[in-house]
């Protein structure tokens, strides 16, 4: 087994496996995120006397039962609190193709102070291997081993919960999911090559589908089509015991640094329409890489801090693992959305870019 230990929250249970019409979707979580990340942060947040924010901010925050974020002074303190740094990729390390400044030596200096670095991105359009091209094409010395891409998370849950080898897993997604299947070991179809079926809607016309598919697995899919929602549709509500599961539910992603576009949770969404049936989410916020990572590395989540440029995935993700947590506004959080009386996830830092690492540290010196 992949995971450390069994969490009643995220594996699936036998209704989530076979749904009856009548029955109410299982929820991604046990709790709803705002009261989970209310209870999670005031029970971890330890400066509230210390942070900035206007008097009514703070009140609305603690009605909440919420902390402020406070900004990131002393850079030194919280890297010597820490053994391991997790970094989201998209708004974190690059935007689409293009690399955010001064990355290559903040990493650099992480490493030479002994600091473990790992890279954890929801997106699911390539493998492990091919992230590792890209680091390499934008000049930065990652390992494939420090590379944690939900397209393996799919592949690693499935071996986790023992998936049957003689099943198969339909895809709806891109390539990154299927070289993680076939690493595997598990039979798949669709895909990309499903990107330019039609269905001719003709009277009588009935679709066919394989009855060997045990799981659909939904990422982001710049391939998606009406094709895709009903042969995924069909294999979660016929196929008995048939599994949901998305990479993640991502609202919006960084294809290109000009704006942003639309995210996973569009194709996750489309096929919770039409099934009726909450997807197991094994990227960002689920704990299940948190739980692979501990793991394998041997370490406890209190001396890992996540790195992050969204609140309701990086963020989240760090504290439901129990991490101290850092945003930096160099991708889709602004200074507003973090700050605004509606938002109740609240990192323990914020910071602009994790090249203020540099900065502020010469600061303090």
């Amino acid at each position: 087994m992949l995971l450390t230990r069994a969490s009643p929250t995220f594996l699936p249970s036998t209704s989530a496996a076979s749904p009856s019409p009548q029955a109410p979707p299982a929820p991604i979580f046990g709790r709803s995120h705002r009261r989970g990340v209310v209870q999670l942060v005031s029970s971890c947040s330890p400066v509230a006397g210390q942070r900035s924010g206007s008097a009514a901010r703070r009140s609305v925050m603690a009605a909440a039962g919420a902390v402020p974020a406070a900004k990131l002074e002393d850079a030194d303190a919280l890297i010597d609190s820490v053994e391991t740094f997790i970094f989201d990729c998209d708004g974190v390390i690059w935007k689409g193709d293009k690399l955010i400044d001064g990355v290559p030596e903040t990493l650099d200096m992480l490493r030479s102070k002994g600091k473990r670095l790992v890279f954890v991105t929801n997106n699911s359009t390539k493998s492990r291997k091919q992230y590792g091209k890209k680091f390499e094409t934008l000049g930065l010395n990652v390992n494939e081993e420090e590379i944690f891409a939900s397209s393996f998370a799919a592949a690693a849950y499935l071996q986790s919960i023992d998936f049957p080898k003689d099943k198969k897993v339909y895809v709806i997604g891109e390539d990154g999911i299927l070289k993680e299947l076939e690493l595997a070991g598990f039979q798949y179809l669709g895909g990309p090559s499903d990107g330019d079926k039609k269905i001719e809607l003709k009277p009588g016309f009935y679709m066919e589908h394989d009855k060997d598919v045990g799981a659909v697995v939904v990422g982001f899919d710049r391939y998606f089509n009406y094709y895709k929602v009903q042969y995924g549709t069909l294999c979660i509500r016929e196929n008995p015991g048939c599994l949901f599961i998305a990479t993640n539910r991502d609202a919006v992603t960084h294809l290109t640094d000009a704006q942003e576009w639309a995210g996973g949770g569009s194709m996750v969404g489309a096929i919770l329409g039409s099934t009726k049936q909450e997807p197991l989410v094994v990227g960002k916020p689920s704990t299940f890489m948190m739980d692979y990572l501990a793991k394998k590395f041997g370490i406890t989540t209190s001396q890992i801090c996540m790195v992050g440029d969204r609140l309701d995935t990086d963020i989240l993700f760090g504290q439901n693992g129990g991490c101290k947590t850092l945003l930096v506004l160099s991708g889709v959080t602004s200074v507003q959305m973090l700050q605004s009386p509606d938002n109740s996830i609240q990192p323990d830092f914020y910071t602009n870019q994790i090249s203020d690492f540099l900065t502020l540290k010469a600061a303090t010196v």
